[in-house]
């Protein structure tokens, strides 16, 4: 029972699980199974944008315009169904993840090719993007009733008790779950993070890897780009504004390391739910936006410390070892 508590997501899922019956006593109807629902379906777009952040911090990077990417492809798409609303909604959903994945692959070939340090170049697109979205619309919104139904619709359609939304989310968590682990370009995402040098050795090119990766998030925050407008209807230069970091810190408190390959998809979901818990209690308990701010500032913080520490006791236990097979070396040879 104690070694299964030291494991990083069983934890967080506990304290997900307290914190929910902890706000049920302040909030009448907080634990329904409504909305926990409700709860989830909120928090899939953060779950699927964190999954898209994971992939860029596995392999030492990072993507701080994925909020930017989502705004710009959510606008285009939404001014495209409002100037033409006769195409199909297929179309216009791989058109987001296309227009996506060519914003992502932008910024991967910037940090490949030109070998450009990640958070210089994001943080660069980051504005571009916003930029971009300004200039497609003019600053203008883009309101439920200039959108067809069917567009706004099918994301909140409910199906087997959950709506699109949710299942778009747990089938994006299978997707990514799958291609870290059971394929060659997962294992890359891996080994280009945790000893690129080492991972040269192996055959893996560390470049290419990591503009995949780029290439990965992006599209998923393309995707992200559609689900936000139909989610609430409205699409306009500023959505998702300040996203890029709760996509970091769901990872951060998920416990994928900022100095990368180490991590789980497992535990992105679950920062991105402990996030998603807490903004949709403090509200309701009375808890002013800038005490939450702090709230969220001090969890992020603290699980920045938690990680290191437990990365530096994990590069104890490695030299420890090292040291002790150096010394059976040693004791055979003489």
């Amino acid at each position: 029972m104690i070694p299964l508590l030291k494991k990083r997501e069983t934890l967080l899922l506990a304290i997900i699980i307290a914190m929910i019956a902890g706000f049920a006593t302040r909030a009448t109807g907080f634990a329904e199974p409504a909305n926990l629902v409700n709860i989830f379906n909120d928090t899939s777009i953060l779950i699927i944008l964190a999954l898209a952040q994971t992939t860029v911090i596995l392999t030492k990077s990072i993507d701080l315009s994925v909020a930017a990417n989502l705004a710009f492809t959510g606008m285009a798409i939404a001014m495209m169904n409002a100037a033409f609303p006769g195409i199909p909604l297929i179309f216009l959903v791989i058109l987001a993840i296309v227009i996506g994945a060519l914003l992502g692959a932008i910024n991967g070939y910037l940090v490949w090719a030109l070998e450009m340090p990640p958070i210089v170049v994001t943080l660069g697109t980051l504005t571009i993007y916003r930029g971009m979205a300004f200039v497609l619309s003019g600053g203008a919104w883009v309101n439920a009733h200039q959108m067809t139904e069917t567009f706004l619709d099918v994301p909140r359609t409910v199906v087997l008790g959950l709506p699109v939304l949710a299942w778009v989310g747990i089938a994006i968590v299978l997707m990514i779950y799958f291609v870290l682990r059971h394929t060659s370009v997962g294992r890359a995402t891996y080994a280009a993070g945790g000893n690129p040098v080492a991972a040269v050795y192996a055959g893996v090119d560390v470049g290419w890897t990591k503009f995949l990766a780029f290439v990965l998030s992006g599209s998923l925050a393309g995707l992200c780009g559609y689900l936000w407008v139909s989610r609430y209807a409205v699409a306009y230069v500023d959505i998702a504004d300040g996203f890029e970091l709760d996509s970091v810190a769901a990872c951060v408190i998920g416990g994928i390391s900022i100095a990368g390959g180490v991590g789980s998809v497992a535990g992105t979901v679950l920062g991105a739910l402990f996030l998603g818990v807490i903004k949709n209690a403090l509200p309701v308990i009375g808890i002013s936006p800038f005490t939450q701010m702090a709230i969220s500032g001090t969890v992020i913080i603290l699980a920045v410390v938690f990680n290191a520490r437990r990365e530096k006791n994990r590069g104890r236990i490695i030299l420890r070892d090292q040291a002790a097979k150096e010394t059976i070396g040693k004791e055979a040879t003489a």
